[in-house]
């Protein structure tokens, strides 16, 4: 009774409440809690539809981790010809050394030396 109370319908059908499924007790809200999938709705719908093919169409993973020598730069998507990059040079370093990376060859953090290349992305949309 109190699960009818809260989903602001009334059983019509007496049939319902005793276990025997007729088409008014199918067409009736279910009870619980929907899952994300379930009311997911623009963009998040995307983001989540794509993720369960593999794909990640913002970079809302963690990237690929690369040598960052100059053969092997670290590969840094962008929707335009530059990027601002920051580079934590060393594992425990608390300080960000940000630059400029622009499109072409690859380009040095100005601190470590590691390498780094901006390669086009193209949004889904």
């Amino acid at each position: 009774m109190a699960t009818r109370m809260i989903r602001g319908t009334e059983n019509l059908d007496p049939a319902c409440d005793k276990g025997i499924f007729t088409p008014y007790c199918l067409s009736l809200p279910r009870p619980g809690i929907p899952s994300d999938e379930e009311q997911a709705t623009g963009l998040e719908r995307k983001v989540m539809q794509a993720m369960e093919k593999g794909q990640d169409p913002y970079n809302i993973l963690q990237p690929k981790r690369y040598a960052g020598t100059k053969e092997d730069p670290n590969l840094v998507p962008s929707i335009s010809s530059k990027r601002i990059v920051g580079c934590i040079c060393e594992e425990d370093n608390s300080c960000v050394i940000w630059f400029w990376l622009h499109k072409g060859e690859p380009q040095r953090c100005p601190s470590c030396g590691a390498h780094y290349k901006l390669v086009p992305h193209h949004l889904p949309h």
